[in-house]
């Protein structure tokens, strides 16, 4: 039953959502600094406080009671689109990873049926190491080339400069959530593809101000960006458990490369190396389904979502 005063009770479902927002980014700060780097367990997490936020902005469209054909429904269609686009490069990069640990299982296969370590075994394991480098490099730049074209107005929201006077007041304070909105998905987004896809975060320091979500948003963008900042090298997928694969892999291909005779002693150092890359890349491949598996539930949310207001201003 609607209550007996609309304004008020619009105005607590607002701030319920702000409220909401920034618990829930508080969450994530401190999720982010008690795991590891961009590790699968920090990066699932944004994904669900991401479809939490989408859940929770529908289900308040229905508290408001805004009005049917009004403006924010193209608002919200807009801002779920770029939702829909951004999982898609999401899906692109995680298909890149499965073929890329598809393409180390090759390197486990070839020690099958091999008791003791030879020259022509080393080959085959090089080769086969090669192969994951070649996938790593494509990988990495068909991410790069997906970040430039297609991810372009996901930064623009996430630098905008934030002025909430401005945004609160239009469709009952709906415009402001929108804004509010926007501006944190294109965050976590961000933070997501920089993880999976390929990092091009970058975030000016800024003094901390204004409401209790903008301070926590700006907490954690800049601690983000801040650990970015000190990564040695070219920027890149920044996935925990896909930089220890690649380095447990270079670290067998620099064992290989120093060991001339191939003793017992020697066997034991690479078989030692082969159960540490076996070991990080089952990490990876599982951490990877998992995520696969929540960007795909999120389609399924975007889609429900959009088809529930359009359903509610139908019948309306």
């Amino acid at each position: 039953m609607m209550s007996s005063n609309p304004c008020n009770n619009s105005s607590t479902s607002v701030n319920g959502f702000y409220n909401f927002l920034t618990q829930g980014l508080n969450e994530l700060h401190q999720s982010f600094i008690s795991n590891n780097f961009m590790s699968i367990q920090f990066l699932s997490k944004v994904l669900s406080s991401l479809q939490s936020f989408h859940s929770q902005l529908t289900i308040l469209v229905h508290k408001l009671r805004l009005p049917v054909g009004g403006k924010w429904l193209d608002e919200y269609m807009d801002d779920s689109s770029r939702l829909w686009d951004a999982c898609h490069v999401l899906k692109s990069a995680i298909s890149g990873l499965e073929n890329y640990y598809s393409a180390a299982s090759n390197i486990s296969s070839s020690f099958h049926g091999y008791h003791h370590f030879t020259p022509h075994l080393s080959h085959q394991v090089m080769r086969a190491m090669n192969v994951c480098e070649r996938e790593i490099v494509g990988m990495e730049e068909e991410n790069k080339r997906l970040m430039e074209t297609r991810i372009e107005a996901l930064s623009h929201c996430m630098n905008q400069n934030i002025s909430m006077e401005s945004k609160l007041n239009g469709f009952s304070g709906f415009r402001g959530v929108l804004y509010a909105m926007r501006s944190v998905s294109s965050l976590l987004l961000m933070i997501l593809l920089s993880g999976i896809a390929y990092s091009c975060f970058h975030q000016e320091r800024n003094v901390v101000f204004g409401s209790g979500f903008i301070v926590s948003m700006t907490m954690l963008k800049q601690k983000v960006a801040e650990e970015i900042d000190q990564i040695d090298g070219q920027p890149g997928i920044l996935l925990y458990e896909f930089q220890q694969a690649r380095i447990a892999m270079e670290d067998l291909k620099i064992k290989f490369n120093r060991i001339a005779s191939y003793d017992d002693e020697a066997e034991g150092e690479i078989q030692e190396k082969v159960d540490n890359l076996k070991s990080c890349f089952e990490l990876l491949r599982c951490g990877v389904e998992s995520i696969a598996g929540q960007v795909d539930d999120f389609f399924d949310e975007i889609v429900e979502g959009r088809k529930k207001l359009l359903d509610m201003c139908s019948h309306r």
